[in-house]
């Protein structure tokens, strides 16, 4: 599809804010308590703690979860003080327990009370407690999500799913626990930008990778590797788990109808493949060779399926 290098219309000047602009001006006042993430991935993350109160743990039902062993399944939890002056943080009886400022602190019965620029440590990371405005709260989201996320598909860039592969693979290793990722790319993507032109093929990558973020537990990850092709972490689960997993991806896709912004409708289906870390896996670059391997089987095997590495 040829560029159109004819520049467009410019509109009137109009001195009157954006309607956002308007709305970021009319909230300045108001601030959020929020936690900031300085170590671990994805670094930057802004995660702001609700007036319901956060909990913190492996499992993935909690509101951040951080599925490495060193976390208990229900780990700690933070609740905004009544006088709204701090946040009130309780140990939920972890095993690890919790460290405020580089000292562990003793939060049961608790609560031990939170203030702005404290760091807060659960195992392998940690979070700067923040109050922050409108606008800073707005930086700090616009920065994210520009180094952590690839525009068109709003998931994980290959770079930030890439540290998360190698970080878990670690933290597998270490503690001997499963790891299984799944490499999927649609089938046939090349033909649907040739027969429906590439703002089709962007459409499709949007609801591919909007359909992978719905389908996966918290404690999972994904990301766009490059072109039509994805990377899905899946912690704490072994290659069968992430195979029951990847068909529930394949007959989501396929049942499924896409309908273009011409009208059309366009039905997609994917092949992917399945691999789980080994105890001589050194890094991850051989998990996702075995993954890449099986994605390989898959489409030579007749595409629109899931197949695991043997």
């Amino acid at each position: 599809m040829p560029l159109d290098h004819t520049p467009p219309d410019l509109p009137a000047w109009n001195l009157a804010a954006p309607p956002e602009e308007v709305e970021l001006l009319e909230d300045l006042d108001a601030r959020q308590w929020a936690l900031i993430r300085y170590v671990g991935q994805p670094m930057g993350q802004y995660i702001p703690v609700p007036a319901e109160g956060l909990t913190v743990g492996r499992s993935p039902e909690n509101t951040l979860c951080l599925p490495e062993p060193e976390v208990s399944r229900r780990h700690a939890r933070l609740e905004i003080s009544p006088t709204l002056d701090s946040v009130e943080l309780r140990d939920l009886h972890s095993t690890n327990g919790l460290f405020v400022n580089g000292r562990k602190v003793l939060a049961d019965p608790g609560p031990y009370r939170l203030r702005a620029e404290d760091v807060l440590r659960v195992a392998g990371h940690a979070f700067k407690l923040k109050r922050m405005d409108a606008l800073e709260r707005r930086y700090h989201l616009d920065m994210a999500t520009r180094t952590t996320q690839d525009p068109l598909t709003r998931v994980g860039n290959r770079a930030t799913v890439l540290q998360q592969l190698e970080s878990h693979v670690g933290l597998a290793g270490r503690h001997q626990r499963p790891l299984s990722v799944i490499l999927a790319d649609l089938d046939h993507f090349k033909q649907v930008n040739d027969s429906h032109g590439h703002r089709a093929g962007d459409q499709a990558l949007e609801a591919f990778g909007t359909l992978l973020q719905h389908r996966l537990r918290g404690s999972d990850s994904v990301g766009r590797l490059g072109g039509d092709e994805f990377l899905i972490l899946l912690p704490e689960s072994p290659a069968s788990a992430a195979l029951v997993a990847a068909e529930g991806l394949r007959h989501a896709l396929a049942g499924h109808v896409l309908t273009l912004e011409s009208g059309q409708n366009l039905r997609l289906t994917c092949s992917l493949g399945v691999a789980e870390l080994r105890p001589g896996d050194s890094g991850g670059g051989a998990l996702l060779a075995r993954a890449d391997a099986a994605l390989y089987g898959a489409k030579a095997g007749g595409r629109d399926r899931a197949q695991a590495a043997p």
